[in-house]
């Protein structure tokens, strides 16, 4: 498993951005697919965003499409979310998630993501 260090997140009101930050502990940056999850009413963990082991494909959940950007830079060992027009609805503790190295394609499901980071607290007000 690779050890993630989420980062990034603070306060912001409504309509700010922020841009979280997820570094993983590894000597090579040797994993699949990652992805961005929140917890959500219902629902043990939401789905926001996941980019493949090249980050030439990502896809988003339709509350985040158009606002949130996610990315990664493999020589860094890092992946990104860039959440602009923040809503307080999008107030959360927000999850990085990494799948094993031969898991190159994205993911939506949760429980396809090998390791996970702490989460950061992103609180927007109105």
């Amino acid at each position: 498993q690779v050890q993630l260090v989420e980062s990034g997140g603070g306060l912001v009101q409504a309509g700010g951005s922020l841009r979280l930050s997820c570094a993983a502990s590894v000597r090579t940056f040797s994993t699949g697919a990652m992805g961005w999850f929140r917890p959500a009413p219902g629902k043990e963990l939401e789905f926001v965003a996941t980019i493949s082991r090249s980050g030439g494909s990502t896809d988003y959940a339709n509350s985040v499409k158009g606002s949130f950007t996610i990315s990664r830079d493999n020589a860094k060992r890092a992946a990104y979310l860039q959440m602009n027009s923040l809503k307080p609805e999008d107030t959360a503790v927000y999850y990085c998630a990494a799948r094993a190295p031969y898991y190159i394609g994205t993911s939506s499901h949760s429980s396809n993501y090998d390791s996970w980071g702490q989460g950061t607290q992103v609180t927007v007000s109105s």
